[in-house]
């Protein structure tokens, strides 16, 4: 559809997203991190499209900087840190909005429930705040998410 992928450069899910891209003729982007005991980037980024980091802030920044969308799937402590990072930016307004999809219902039914029944429940985020962010089962579901949500916003401002 037109869209780069860009993903921290590792393997597994990462992996996965860059090696679609990669046969599909689409741009394929990783974001490394360089870690004493973790991963390498994997071998589906395009040429001259790996950017390594040594500082995850700095690799933040750069996901947030040219992301038009997050489709935040299965993680760990980094996946929650870049996508509680994303949504708060787009809530106070430091970014421009664009649509975060997470990817497995199961998986992230824990947080969701939290978020509402403690965090919202306090009022420390608004009923609003919660459309920040879309859940789905399936890859098609999260693409129609953002292709929808440039169909409603291409022409408008997103605040």
């Amino acid at each position: 559809l037109g869209f780069t992928v860009m993903t921290g450069g590792g393997p597994g899910i990462m992996e996965a997203a860059n090696k679609g891209a990669h046969f599909a003729g689409g741009k394929s982007v990783g974001l490394n991190i360089n870690l004493p005991f973790e991963q390498n980037p994997n071998p589906f980024i395009d040429r001259n499209k790996l950017i390594n980091f040594n500082f995850f802030y700095v690799r933040k920044t750069m996901f947030m900087r040219y992301s038009m969308g997050f489709i935040a799937l299965p993680g760990g402590f980094g996946t929650l840190d870049e996508l509680t990072e994303a949504i708060t930016l787009i809530q106070t307004h430091k970014l421009v909005r664009f649509p975060i999809v997470l990817v497995g219902k199961e998986y992230w039914l824990g947080l969701i429930e939290w978020i509402r029944s403690t965090v919202l429940t306090e009022r420390n985020i608004s009923q609003e705040d919660l459309e920040l962010f879309s859940v789905v089962d399936t890859a098609e579901e999260a693409v129609r998410t953002i292709t929808e949500f440039y169909k409603t916003y291409a022409l408008k401002p997103n605040f």
